[in-house]
């Protein structure tokens, strides 16, 4: 069985947030800290256990904001070399994220340097988004210098850490109602050179398109032009929730018509239990006298104590002539995610092809 989420923050991580703090101030109080940061923690989740571990970090920092975030620069150690694969020991900087988030509009500019500093470790996407609330012109000039920096965590920081919609973070609703503050900001990262900053760039995108796909189009029609194959993928990956919706404009941008599209599908087994798989299977037709790309969708409905809720999956991407059919073919496993529990019961599955919908069928989960 996989480890518990909760478990990145444990007792030796407690334990190494001590000695990193012991090494740069040996008046840290790690006695007291471990006994107070770990005390109950086992019984709380991961996000729960970062804000007592904060507070307990808090108590034992020294009450000048400023000195103890200097402090924290000092504790942070060698910076990351990688943007993938550097193992779950970058975690014991969650609780020092969640401090800064709370801190840091005492002091900004020496926050937005820990800021900085930590997303090199760790990420800054969360504690960064109290400034952008509380100083948001202030934070929005040093992001755009950030957006040149030569470390690609910062860079990508600059994108990250103002996605209005961003997963597990606190809404940025000034962000959210006017696009054009941080536009300017993905502009400057559009053809960065590390796909970890485009992907971000993207996943901005997609969330400006959920509150204002007229922007968001406008500016993929304008990144098309003469675009790159890196800067094409970047567009398809920010247009996602659009085209997931059936938005003929995004459909259009992509060549991805609907027009002459027939799409049929089945779904099995008719039951199975939790943790097996179900087969999707989609064939589309295009009858259309030109070539056409297509995005195939399952869209299952996972059934709640209350109603239902959509998540669809992507099946494929095709180039298909003019007249011609084809028939994909995924598993899905049927299990519990740390963002969605299942329910027993009859679940739909529908499948899609550039917005046309049909229903694939349904199956029987059980939860024994």
């Amino acid at each position: 069985m996989a480890e518990p989420f909760k478990n990145l923050l444990n007792a030796e991580r407690v334990k190494h947030i001590a000695r990193d703090f012991t090494r740069v101030w040996p008046e840290f109080p790690a006695k007291t800290f471990i006994q107070t940061a770990t005390k109950g923690l086992d019984a709380l989740e991961l996000k729960d256990r970062a804000r007592h571990i904060a507070r307990a970090l808090g108590a034992a920092l020294p009450t000048d904001v400023t000195r103890a975030m200097e402090l924290a620069i000092a504790s942070l150690g060698e910076p990351l070399t990688v943007t993938e694969g550097y193992g779950n020991e970058v975690f014991r900087f969650m609780p020092l994220s969640t401090w800064l988030h709370d801190v840091g509009p005492q002091d900004v500019d020496t926050a937005l340097r820990l800021n900085r500093e930590l997303t090199k470790r760790f990420t800054a996407e969360f504690s960064i988004r109290s400034l952008l609330t509380h100083a948001r012109a202030r934070t929005l000039e040093e992001l755009k210098v950030w957006a040149k920096d030569e470390n690609a965590h910062v860079r990508r920081l600059v994108s990250e850490g103002t996605r209005p919609r961003l997963p597990w973070g606190e809404r940025l609703p000034e962000l959210q109602a006017d696009p054009s503050l941080a536009l300017p900001l993905l502009e400057l990262l559009k053809d960065d050179e590390s796909e970890y900053v485009r992907r971000s760039v993207a996943n901005h995108l997609n969330d400006l398109a959920k509150d204002h796909p007229t922007v968001v189009l406008a500016t993929a029609r304008r990144w098309l032009v003469k675009a790159t194959p890196e800067r094409r993928r970047l567009v398809e990956h920010g247009l996602r929730t659009l085209v997931k919706a059936g938005n003929e404009d995004a459909l259009s941008l992509l060549g991805a018509s609907s027009e002459g599209l027939k799409v049929s599908g089945t779904v099995t087994p008719a039951k199975l239990a939790v943790g097996a798989f179900i087969t999707v299977e989609a064939t589309v037709k295009n009858g259309s006298d030109a070539l056409t790309h297509v995005v195939v969708e399952a869209v299952v409905h996972f059934k709640r104590p209350k109603g239902s809720s959509t998540k669809k999956f992507r099946l494929a991407r095709l180039d298909l002539p003019a007249g011609a059919k084809q028939t994909v073919t995924r598993r899905f496993q049927m299990a519990h995610r740390s963002i969605r529990r299942l329910h027993a019961g009859e679940h739909r599955v529908d499948v899609q092809a550039n917005g046309r919908t049909a229903r694939a069928g349904t199956f029987d989960l059980k939860l024994t």
